[in-house]
């Protein structure tokens, strides 16, 4: 698309001034009333979150995201971004974008006043008007609203020339989206010098009579144990957001299902009966007693195990000689010890982390199993084991080698089909669904398992 690159040129276009909020509230206007999904990859927030983050953008409110880690709250912030128009004109070479139409700072109305309706216009992409700030004790008000630039002063320029000043990141975010990570972490002092920002919506730098409006929507995220553990969003601070929303976990397991597959880059194929056993071991721990309810237990945790499961698999599949390394139950077991870093216990619980989360996961294949499968008559498989037979599985063994002690089994084509797989499922998917009943089966005390060195013997 030809863009104007003079303000007279863009004079003769249709576009008009419009402050950051506004372009926000009119574009959201907009997807509201086609139905297109205004915050696309957010998962679990339908009836919870959006519709608060809605009213708040429509009232053109910052905004503070307060939840424990892992609840999408980056993910959130930057999907706002996505609301701002595709193209924007700035003045060009303007460090804070300014509007052709109406500049604020004084190297960009000196200009303007110089060369009238000559004056450069560059155009911005939305990206880069979405900036990023994780919250350190070591931020600078310097980092944030800007400093004097010695290297402006050497070369001539005297210490009262507004144009001495070097600009930080809030200034600089001029006419886009800025968001703080991490908000309780800043200092206090550092938060004293976001009020103007806030409130006057203009920023002072050191002792000069610069008084710059900006035009930013800021967006904040906390953890809840944030304001009294490791730093506190100070009370005059928080009454300057004009919304605060709370985030949560997936509520409903198909919803953990969906982000975990949405996110999660998966190495091999993991049948989606393995991602609802990865979901539900994720909402037991988040339940559990012996689990610090305070730090919560992240999505990423879920992710990083299906993405393990997975790597197993593959694993599996490159000492066989597999063609295709689909996931089974045993692929579970092994990526537990590397993910109990992710999780916080409570202090009775050390020593006992790893054999909680095992029994969590006993569980969530057993919950699994009954909702995948309940009410299907899986007496073909107990009659495996009738006269005295056995089958072995573990992590390395081929899916052909468990089909082969398996043979043909009386129900197993509804197990396929309870398991979303057709007529056409491969060997891997059938040795998965056949190793998911064997394990359900002992999980419910129908059938038993002796396990050593990783690999599993059902019937003993």
């Amino acid at each position: 698309m030809s863009q104007p690159t003079t303000l007279g040129a863009l004079r003769d276009t249709s576009y008009r001034s419009r402050s950051v909020k506004t372009e926000i509230r009119e574009n959201l206007l907009d997807r509201l009333r086609s139905g297109e999904t205004a915050f696309p990859g957010i998962v679990g927030f339908d009836d919870t979150v959006l519709p608060q983050l809605e009213s708040a953008l429509l009232a053109g409110h910052d905004l503070v995201l307060l939840g424990e880690r892992g609840q999408g709250k980056t993910r959130l912030m930057r999907t706002i971004s996505r609301l701002l128009d595709e193209w924007t004109p700035v003045v060009a070479g303007c460090e804070i974008n300014d509007d052709p139409m109406a500049p604020v700072c004084s190297r960009c109305r000196r200009l303007a006043a110089e060369v009238g309706d000559d004056l450069p216009v560059a155009w911005k992409h939305r990206d880069e008007r979405y900036v990023e700030k994780l919250a350190t004790p070591d931020t600078s008000v310097g980092d944030l609203v800007g400093d004097v630039d010695p290297v402006k002063v050497a070369e001539g320029r005297t210490l009262g020339d507004p144009e001495t000043v070097h600009y930080g990141l809030l200034p600089r975010t001029n006419r886009g989206v800025f968001g703080i990570n991490e908000l309780p972490d800043l200092a206090e002092r550092i938060q004293v010098a976001m009020f103007n920002v806030l409130e006057e919506r203009d920023i002072q730098v050191r002792g000069y009579s610069l008084r710059l409006p900006i035009d930013v929507l800021l967006v904040a995220s906390a953890n809840p144990e944030d304001y009294t553990n490791r730093g506190r969003i100070i009370t005059p601070l928080k009454d300057r957001f004009g919304a605060e929303l709370r985030t949560h976990y997936p509520r409903e397991v198909e919803e953990e299902v969906a982000l975990i597959a949405q996110e999660a880059k998966l190495v091999s194929d993991v049948p989606e009966h393995l991602l609802e056993v990865v979901a539900r071991l994720t909402r037991g721990l988040r339940e559990s007693p012996a689990v610090d309810h305070r730090s919560g237990v992240s999505a990423r945790f879920a992710i990083a195990a299906a993405e393990g499961v997975a790597a197993s698999a593959l694993r599996r599949g490159a000492r066989s000689g597999e063609g295709l390394a689909v996931a089974r139950v045993c692929d579970v077991p092994t990526v537990v010890p590397t993910l109990l870093g992710k999780i916080e216990f409570e202090m009775g619980e050390e020593g006992r982390e790893g054999e909680v989360v095992q029994h969590l996961l006993r569980v969530a294949v057993a919950e699994t199993f009954r909702a995948r499968l309940v009410g299907l008559d899986v007496s073909g498989f107990t009659g495996l084991f009738a006269e005295g037979g056995t089958v072995e599985t573990g992590e390395l063994v081929p899916a052909g080698d468990l089909l082969e002690q398996v043979g043909t089994v009386p129900g197993l084509s509804k197990v396929l089909d309870r398991l979303g797989h057709g007529d056409d499922a491969s060997p891997g998917e059938v040795a998965a669904a056949i190793e998911f009943v064997l394990e359900g089966l002992h999980l419910t005390r129908r059938i038993d398992k002796e396990s050593v060195a990783g690999r599993s013997v059902y019937g003993v």
